[in-house]
This record gives structure tokens, C-alpha cells and sequence, in this order.
């Protein structure tokens, strides 16, 4: 949002309205949607970059992994990252849709699963141009990678809970997809418009 407004666009009032690398592509162009994803991604990083490092002073770093005891306390430190940005207090409860925090998350927490999410979304969104699709299956996968990586199902369900959220905000999208109303992903620039 920061990047877009130094440009002199509220992408709140553009375009979809929401404050992602896609819509900030297409009101701002290709470099302001490069650099808020990775940002976005950067952020998610370093939430559970930071938290695998704080757990592994307080036991052994494999306690966290997959299968092990506590490998639910850095999926539930993934769902908090990725919820607050898609519901920031910041923002009104308002902000993205968690894909691209969602994928630097999961490079802190899993590199795999993060590939995982990634080869989903090139899947589905590369030979359709639908950003949307590609992400909402992407976060549909998240649990699945995270269950056939080992985890606990007690650590599955913070995944779970985010990929229910990250559908959910991508609900008009995928009304838009139904109805053959959704646009193709390009970095054309829309006109503001005021709500």
C-alpha cells in the first residue's frame, strides 16, 4: 500500500480494491508489484524465521519439525502471520489476501511446502492468467503438503484454518471465475477510482 501511495495511488480505491502484489501490479505497474511481493514474502520470512530461532533456544531446533512434539507451535506462528495480514487491525481487519506472506512463511517454516505452494499456483495460474485460481489452489493445497510432510494433525490445523481464511478472501475472485467475470492478470494500469 506504502509503495503504491508514494506514487500517488490509494490502491484501496483501485482496481479491486485490495493492497496485494496483484492489484498493486495493475494500478502501479510490474516493479511496485515485484517489490510489495517481496516485501509481503519477506515479512512472512521473518515471522517464522524468527520464531524457529526463539523455539530453538528453548529446546532442540528437531523438536519443531515434522512429527516431532512441538512442530504445532511454528504452524500456529505461520497462521497468526498469515491471518494478521489478511485481517489487519492496521487496516480495519482489511488487508491482503495471504499469498505472498503465506509463501515467505512457509519458506521460514518448510522450504518444501513453500515449493510445494508455488509449483500449485504456476500450475493453475500460469497457462490461465488467473491469479486468483492459481492462489486459491495453492492455499487449498497448503494443509495437503503439510500432512504429507509429516506433520502431526495437530499442526495440520492452523493450515487448515488458513486455507479456509485465504479461500474465504478470495471469494469474489472466485464468483468472478464462476460467472466468467474474472480478469487475466496483466500489468495494464487501471484508473483510480474513489468509493
Amino acid at each position: 500500500m506504502l509503495i503504491a501511495r508514494s506514487k500517488g495511488v490509494d490502491v484501496r480505491h483501485t482496481g479491486s480494491g485490495n493492497i496485494g502484489a496483484t492489484n498493486v501490479g495493475r494500478s502501479v505497474g510490474a516493479w511496485a508489484a515485484g517489490l510489495t511481493l517481496l516485501l509481503d514474502a519477506g515479512k512472512g520470512w521473518l515471522c517464522t524465521g524468527l520464531a524457529t530461532f526463539a523455539f530453538s533456544s528453548f529446546a532442540e531446533a528437531k523438536a519443531f519439525g515434522p512429527g516431532q512434539p512441538f512442530d504445532w507451535a511454528l504452524t500456529c506462528v505461520y497462521a497468526a502471520c498469515v491471518l494478521g495480514h489478511v485481517f489487519s487491525p492496521y487496516l480495519g481487519f482489511h488487508g491482503g489476501k495471504g499469498i505472498s506472506v503465506g509463501f515467505g512463511a512457509a519458506l521460514g517454516l518448510d522450504p518444501r511446502i513453500a515449493f510445494g505452494l508455488l509449483a500449485v499456483f504456476l500450475v493453475f495460474a500460469v497457462p490461465t492468467r488467473f491469479v486468483s485460481l492459481g492462489s486459491s489452489c495453492a492455499a487449498v493445497s497448503l494443509p495437503i503438503w503439510t500432512a504429507v510432510l509429516g506433520y502431526s494433525p495437530v499442526a495440520v490445523l492452523p493450515m487448515v484454518i488458513v486455507a479456509a481464511c485465504v479461500v474465504w478472501a478470495h471469494r469474489e475472485n472466485i464468483r468472478k471465475l464462476a460467472h466468467h467475470e474474472e480478469k487475466c492478470f496483466s500489468f495494464h494500469h487501471e484508473e483510480g477510482k474513489s468509493k
